[in-house]
């Protein structure tokens, strides 16, 4: 079964792909952002959806 709600988390800083997560795009019609650990940048970061 395909996971049609599967987004990507970029980093702001860098602009690399380190996360993939899901929402509800029926509840959430807006862009994700989230502060999470990039291990590139080594530290937190913005991270925010991408385009897949």
């Amino acid at each position: 079964m395909p996971q049609k709600n599967l987004i990507k988390l970029q980093c702001k800083v860098c602009k690399r792909t380190n996360y993939w997560s899901s929402k509800n795009k029926r509840k959430v019609e807006r862009k994700i952002e989230l502060d999470k650990f990039c291990k590139w940048c080594r530290k937190h970061t913005p991270h925010k959806e991408a385009k897949k």
